[in-house]
């Protein structure tokens, strides 16, 4: 049903107290994109407590470790979303006896605590405005694609600089309507589904499975929704599932979080020609928007222009020298959306010294266009060394993409990897249909790439991992080449 800021309030109202009464300064989150996951983050805030983002997509191992390494005792939770979980297979034994059900808690306010609640919304909202609210307003873990997911603490002044900086771009009118189902474990669902909604009244319809492309299409035309914020591989999804009814009422797509492929371009344009792809680039650390294609100027292809009060730089991955105009290079950037730091990490430091400033290592390379348009190239840790040469998986990844992609492909077919050899990896293609070596490297050469990017092993799979996040799991795929 329909909720209003007054009755956000109530809900924090009637949450507060028992919150407050919770073990320990951090408290877990695990719920759907939702209103009652908008309620519960902020209640927690409320109740002068960190929200902690829990990504049931990550595995019982991941689960566990995160939660013990910010001493989480009580995650805040939905019987249902459990019960779903667990019948998928997803075991949650090991953290089970930390859970706090929602409808439990609903089932034991009394008459008298609902009453309360329901006053002081609308009557004093001083309890509020006491509250020492901590510093940090939320701790998010970065995916884990490709390694165990670290813990990324972010301030109020990090998200609001972040949110500020959209606003200052972004084209909102009055009669926007947003459908949102990224989860808020995903720090663009957290900030681009939850927040700047918040923050300008924006009326969004969430919807908890990202997956469920029918369904958000049915949501989208039932609600006449104006845009939507999701990754790539949800977007085309929800694409597949629609007839051109369904979405003729979208203005807007915000793409973030993996590259969007020229061939969901080529569909949106074909058969929503009013539906304007505005792609962009972030990352858990930064809040995490860092740049993004303008309304007015969209350049497909590329991840836009840097946010107004983000500063980068792009440096030679050997000599940390600027590199020249055109060329890709590690980019490196610094403002008030940054992060401090990883909580309870001993590895090495993502910040490096450069002109006499503090800047944070995104590990991406990017090249950057004379007009300041920036164009991804990929992530470092996506690069092998193969004959004296920096090879890229994700160009090898994408011309292939680019063949083998059907439009009616109900998940992502293929995946490039390399193996963990450090003196001869080979690349190795996952695949879910059948796919020669002879197939794939002729349309590598087609494309220009030399010999060094050519396929030594073909692995045809049932399916390829996906994160909750909608990335692949390529920390999984290289599992299977140990």
């Amino acid at each position: 049903g329909q909720r209003s800021y007054r009755d956000l309030l109530t809900g924090i109202f009637a949450l507060k107290p028992r919150i407050e009464a919770l073990k320990g300064e951090r408290v877990g989150i695990m719920l759907p994109a939702s209103g009652a996951a908008v309620v519960a983050y902020l209640a927690v805030l409320f109740s002068g407590k960190v929200p902690v983002m829990v990504n049931w997509t990550a595995g019982s191992r991941n689960l566990i470790h995160g939660l013990r390494l910010l001493g989480v005792e009580q995650v805040i939770t939905s019987a249902q979303l459990v019960s779903k979980l667990e019948s998928k297979g997803s075991d949650l034994s090991g953290i089970r006896d930390r859970f706090w059900m929602l409808e439990e808690l609903s089932g034991s306010l009394t008459r008298t605590e609902k009453l309360a609640a329901f006053l002081r919304a609308r009557f004093s909202w001083s309890a509020l405005h006491e509250v020492k609210v901590p510093e940090t307003a939320v701790v998010i873990f970065t995916s884990g694609s490709e390694s165990l997911p670290k813990a990324v603490p972010l301030t109020h002044r990090n998200l609001l600089s972040n949110v500020r900086d959209i606003l200052a771009i972004f084209p909102f009118e009055p009669t926007d309507r947003m459908i949102g189902f990224l989860p808020p474990f995903h720090s663009f669902g957290l900030t681009g589904t939850m927040l700047v909604p918040l923050c300008i009244g924006l009326p969004v319809v969430y919807f908890p499975n990202p997956t469920d492309g029918g369904a958000l299409a049915n949501l989208v035309e039932t609600y006449q929704a104006t845009m939507l914020v999701a990754t790539p591989t949800f977007l085309s999804g929800i694409v597949r599932s629609a007839s051109d009814k369904q979405l003729a009422s979208l203005r807007l797509a915000v793409a973030g979080a993996e590259k969007c492929p020229e061939s969901l371009y080529k569909v949106l344009e074909r058969r929503w020609p009013q539906m304007r792809v505005l792609e962009g680039y972030g990352i858990t650390e930064c809040s995490p928007v860092l740049s993004f294609n303008l309304f007015e100027d969209p350049h497909h292809g590329t991840i836009g222009k840097p946010l107004p009060s983000v500063e980068h730089i792009l440096v030679d991955i050997d000599t940390g020298a600027p590199v020249e105009s055109g060329k890709a290079g590690m980019l490196l950037v610094r403002g008030p959306n940054i992060f401090g730091g990883y909580l309870h990490y001993d590895g090495a430091s993502p910040f490096v010294e450069f002109d006499g400033k503090t800047w944070y290592r995104t590990g991406d390379l990017v090249r950057e266009e004379p007009d300041g348009t920036l164009v991804f190239t990929g992530r470092l840790k996506r690069f092998v060394k193969l004959g004296g040469e920096l090879i890229s998986l994700p160009a090898v990844e994408e011309a292939l993409l680019r063949h083998f992609t059907r439009e009616d492909d109900k998940e992502i077919p293929l995946a490039v990897e390399a193996t963990p050899s450090e003196d001869q990896p080979e690349l190795v293609l996952f695949s879910i249909r059948p796919i020669t070596r002879e197939e794939a490297n002729g349309i590598l050469g087609k494309v220009g790439l030399s010999p060094l990017h050519f396929i030594r092993q073909v692995r045809q799979v049932d399916k390829i991992p996906v994160l909750g996040t909608g990335k692949t799991d390529y920390r999984a795929l290289k599992a299977t080449l140990s």
